[in-house]
């Protein structure tokens, strides 16, 4: 019989808790292989291919077919191509020194002012619809709660006053707000920025931004259409208000006490 012949002397148990082990190890290698995708192959601080990538070896490259009609992406793919030539330089030979900005780093992206090279296309919502949009181009919008920035003056960490709100951008399936539109010339000159709502403190007679100083205004990255904004405008907008907040004035790259 089947039973006493060929399972006489074999330990069904054991080998079920084996398959078990070797299952979950395949299955940690494929999740951190997978996981490589983005980030890889490491890189040594002076831009090199690092000669240590790790216990898991880099997967190789995937195509994936992007939703919408918008093409291809291969990962990994060495994403910095485009970001190779950074102005900044390293303190000391040491292996782990800190760098510094050699130029502007606000404009530079270096440090918090940072920035990814995310693809030049507006995020899209499941519908394949741009997902952050004005609110003055969405009818069914409203302000049902809080301060409504609209018409308030914009405020700098400095104290000067730079601008005025005119709009707020939506991302429409959230429903939250992600940008303020700035007039550069509280009179209304036409001349437009975008102000990142987790920067703005909406106040009831202002819109303060400590980030950047008043000076700061002018450089602070455009987009190229009036109602869609892009990834990688989305990127540039964030990391300069954020690189403001440590190189905005050189007092804050001095140490607190």
């Amino acid at each position: 019989m089947v039973g006493t012949e060929f399972f006489g002397n074999f330990d069904l148990a054991s080998a079920a808790i084996w398959l078990f082990w070797i299952f979950f190890a395949l299955l940690i290698f494929y999740l951190q292989t997978e996981n490589m995708r983005e980030g890889y192959p490491l890189e040594t601080d002076d831009g090199q291919t690092a000669p240590n990538q790790g216990p898991f070896p880099v997967p190789k490259d995937k195509t994936f077919i992007l939703p919408h009609d918008r093409g291809e992406l291969t990962v990994p793919s060495g994403q910095r191509g485009d970001r190779s030539d950074l102005a900044m330089e390293q303190t000391s030979k040491a292996a782990g020194s800190p760098f510094v900005p050699t130029g502007d780093p606000m404009v530079d992206g270096i440090g918090p002012a940072a920035w990814a090279p995310r693809r030049d296309v507006p995020e899209l919502d499941a519908h394949g619809h741009a997902k952050i949009k004005p609110m003055s181009s969405l009818p069914d919008f409203a302000v049902s709660a809080g301060r409504d920035p609209r018409g308030k003056v914009v405020v700098t960490g400095d104290g000067e006053v730079i601008g005025r709100v005119t709009d707020m951008w939506v991302d429409v399936p959230e429903q939250l707000v992600r940008f303020l539109t700035m007039d550069l010339n509280p009179e209304g000159s036409g001349k437009t920025r975008l102000i990142p709502i987790n920067f703005a403190r909406v106040q009831s007679d202002r819109v303060t931004v400590r980030s950047i100083y008043a000076e700061q205004a002018e450089g602070i990255p455009t987009i190229k259409g009036t109602d869609e904004v892009t990834l990688l405008e989305e990127e540039k907008i964030m990391a300069y208000y954020g690189g403001g907040t440590l190189y905005a004035d050189p007092a804050r790259s001095e140490p607190c006490i």
